[in-house]
């Protein structure tokens, strides 16, 4: 099979349940669509395993005495997940009406070092950048600089998907509600080999579509292409424009969506990953092609004034940020995220750039997580009716510690109690998200293989349309695969026959596991083709030998 057996989460869920939907063919990055966007999926959709007691209405505010109640608990609970988990750090805030009650860190910014995470740690906040770019389109739909509707092209005219109709039609909002027809984590692959935004956002082209507007597909490069068309008609970049829209008039003063500027900070939390069931420092992830969608680094204490903003309906300390009628699309449904199992399920739903949710109580819940494989997992979730938000930032792969305990925390606001072990079903939902992957992952070589071509008949110069150029040479009696604008080199290890095997770990490939490359030849030995594994999602991988 030439496809690599990974995990598609659907959350279908009933009382007391977690029920994952195991599908053949998509790549972990399918994983990290429904993860990345839990609260969309899972977090929001309390309600359907959470029974409250008594009827709620839906536009009364939870009680003061509940909520204090709640955050009273949650130094406990924080320290259980930390215990259970072993992730490394993390910050935790609360705000209520307009004020933090609680802002606080645990655990250190980097394993083997004494440096505390505290509410000014600067974290990679990964896929929350999703909700905070909202804000920032907003502030310039606001300012009469852009709308939701307007089409891409009008200020990208270079932009083109693979249908040219959809490519003249498709808007900001579309990109920012995963409704435009891109398959799920479109680009992230070349991303992974090294491409930066632009030669990305031009690739989008190749990929083939699925329909445009009725379906649902998570996708970075996407969103961040309706962030690139907001900043081109605002005349300034993508970084700029969130800083001078949104950071400073905030006070968010250790926010930025550079990826220097985090690596500039002293107290920043470092990123661990899952090493052999291990948290360990590994590799730096590297955001800033997919800014808008995953490269906002911020603090606790930062992101609590961004909350409270969004339950302020656009205003801070009594000035108008976003106008009210800007914001409103952003935090209400447009699209359907989930479809429910059965007629007892909830639907789940999506903004612009933010989960939205009803709740068995009928209230609206506002929410997202984030995901990086190399060392970030965040969840924030807001219930409007009672101005009511808590975000959480770990340092380490996500194992499912910042939904449970933002989860939790809800749970005692609402009902009084934790209605369920929310942190054993996260857990289990996240595993198959830190498992080695690729076909011949954990297999044994066969004994006897069949011998390959001579090496150096495999040497050359090859391409893809997609992912450009590719070279293979002969390195130390090795085949070396180099890829990508930052020359990527791979170590390839002949397995049987014209198939090689080789180890690759990155933000879309957890560690340990491997990917195939396969050559096709031609009759007098030499090679004609091959294609790889790990990037062949689309069916885009192949690449033709050039000389």
């Amino acid at each position: 099979m030439n496809k690599i057996l990974k995990y598609s989460v659907r959350a279908s869920v009933s009382p007391g349940l977690f029920v994952r939907q195991l599908t053949i063919g998509h790549l972990l990055k399918k994983q990290l669509a429904i993860i990345a966007a839990l609260a969309i999926t899972i977090t929001v959709a309390t309600g359907s395993f959470s029974h409250p007691s008594q009827a709620q209405d839906a536009t009364a505010p939870v009680p003061a005495s509940q909520i204090m109640d709640a955050v009273e608990q949650l130094d406990e609970l924080t320290q259980a997940i930390m215990a259970e988990t072993k992730v490394p750090g993390l910050a935790v805030a609360v705000v209520h009406q307009g004020k933090t009650l609680f802002a606080k860190g645990y655990g250190v910014r980097e394993i083997g070092k004494n440096d505390p995470i505290d509410p000014d740690t600067v974290f990679q906040i990964a896929s929350l950048s999703k909700s905070v770019s909202a804000s920032v389109v907003a502030h310039q739909v606001s300012k009469g600089t852009v709308s939701w509707d307007d089409p891409v092209q009008q200020y990208l005219p270079w932009f083109q998907l693979q249908d040219p109709w959809i490519s003249r039609h498709v808007s900001i909002g579309d990109l920012f509600a995963h409704r435009s027809g891109l398959p799920d984590h479109a680009g992230d692959d070349l991303e992974d080999i090294g491409y930066d935004r632009r030669y990305i956002l031009e690739q989008l082209r190749y990929i083939p579509l699925h329909s445009f507007r009725n379906t649902y597909a998570y996708t970075n490069f996407g969103l961040t292409t309706g962030a690139e068309a907001v900043a081109a008609a605002s005349g300034m970049d993508w970084e700029s424009l969130s800083k001078s829209a949104v950071y400073e008039p905030l006070g968010m003063t250790s926010t930025s969506s550079r990826f220097e500027d985090y690596m500039a900070e002293e107290n920043r939390a470092v990123g661990h990953a899952l090493i052999e069931g291990v948290f360990k420092p590994a590799l730096q992830r590297l955001p800033d092609p997919q800014s808008p969608a995953g490269g906002v680094c911020s603090t606790i204490n930062d992101f609590s004034r961004w909350m409270i903003m969004i339950l302020s309906q656009g205003r801070f300390e009594g000035k108008v940020i976003i106008d009210e009628a800007a914001l409103i699309p952003a935090i209400t449904p447009e699209s359907i995220s989930r479809h429910p199992a059965t007629s007892k399920d909830p639907a789940g739903f999506y903004g612009y750039g933010v989960g939205v949710n009803i709740r068995p109580s009928g209230q609206t819940m506002l929410s997202h997580s984030g995901a990086f494989i190399l060392g970030s997992a965040t969840n924030y979730m807001m219930l409007p009716s009672s101005e009511l938000g808590i975000a959480v930032f770990t340092n380490g792969t996500p194992v499912g510690a910042a939904e449970a305990l933002t989860a939790q925390f809800m749970d005692l606001v609402q009902y009084g109690e934790v209605q369920r072990e929310w942190l054993a079903g996260y857990q289990k939902l996240f595993a198959p998200m830190n498992s080695p992957i690729g076909e011949l992952t954990g297999q044994e070589p066969p004994e006897t293989p069949e011998p390959s071509a001579e090496l150096t008949l495999l040497e050359g110069l090859y391409n893809s349309d997609y992912f450009g150029m590719a070279k293979l040479e002969v390195k130390n009696e090795s085949l070396v695969l180099i890829l990508g604008p930052d020359k990527q080199e791979f170590i390839l290890n002949h397995w049987d026959g014209e198939v090689f095997r080789f180890p690759v770990f990155n933000e879309n490939m957890p560690f340990g596991s491997t990917s195939s490359l396969k050559f096709a030849l031609r009759e007098d030995g030499t090679a004609k083709s091959f294609t790889i594994e790990f990037l062949n999602e689309f069916g885009l991988a192949v690449f033709d030998r050039q000389k």
